[in-house]
């Protein structure tokens, strides 16, 4: 379970990196982008990559539709999940499948079993600034386990633009705007804490700090390559 929660939030740690283009000033799409973002855990070792790649772009009417393939590996190197989602660019807003912040595991631990996924998408507009509030983000999603229901939350919520900073990665130093949210993961147990992330334009997310409820630093994430 301990690790299972850990992937769910390094997955929602780092659903948002890309390029630009002509649709979304912080996260457009340009087939064949890739980037790594490195996950380090308390004590500042490595804990987790995550590598992205866009496959696909497509249109449809005013809207752009990205097709993200990631893959997670262990500190080790070795691979140990990978998923595949959309992501939405309309209106000037991007909207980033809610299924994102789900660990891919979850799906093959359960294998055929009947369950239902519901959700919210994670929302960013082009029009930033501080002070501005963005809306909540969740996933629910229920498992038939043979006449036993088992529930799962995650959620994203009160999330704030709270300042502009400059940050340095291995990726490079970016100007960006640093958004705060609360996080929440129910699943038998509940698993609450807050989240601070840096976003630069053109690039997506370069860093990110998840706390606990005491406010420590339980991981923390970066930008460590970004190729167009």
């Amino acid at each position: 379970m301990k690790n299972q929660l850990t992937l769910l939030f390094v997955l929602i740690s780092t659903s948002f990196v890309w390029s630009q283009n002509s649709c979304s000033k912080f996260y457009p799409f340009s087939e064949g982008v890739t980037s790594q973002i490195t996950t380090y855990n308390k004590k500042g070792d490595v804990a987790a990559i995550v590598n992205y790649k866009v496959t696909n772009v497509s249109s449809n009417g005013s809207a752009e539709t990205a097709t993200m393939f990631s893959t997670i590996e262990d500190h080790k190197g070795e691979r140990i999940a990978e998923t595949t989602y959309d992501v939405t660019c309309r209106d000037n807003v991007v909207s980033i499948d809610f299924k994102s912040m789900m660990n891919p595991q979850i799906f093959e631990q359960f294998g055929e079993m009947k369950y239902d996924i519901s959700g919210t998408n994670i929302d960013l507009p082009n029009d930033l600034s501080v002070g501005q509030s963005l809306p909540d983000a969740d996933m629910k999603m229920k498992i038939d386990m043979g006449g036993i229901n088992m529930n799962m939350n995650v959620a994203m919520k009160d999330r704030n633009v709270v300042g502009k900073e400059s940050v340095t990665t291995p990726a490079g130093t970016f100007e960006c705007f640093v958004i705060t949210y609360t996080s929440e993961v129910k699943m038998g147990m509940n698993q609450t804490g807050t989240a601070k992330q840096w976003i630069a334009e053109g690039v997506g997310m370069v860093k990110q700090e998840d706390y606990n409820n005491k406010g420590k630093v339980m991981s923390s994430s970066l930008l460590t390559s970004f190729s167009k």
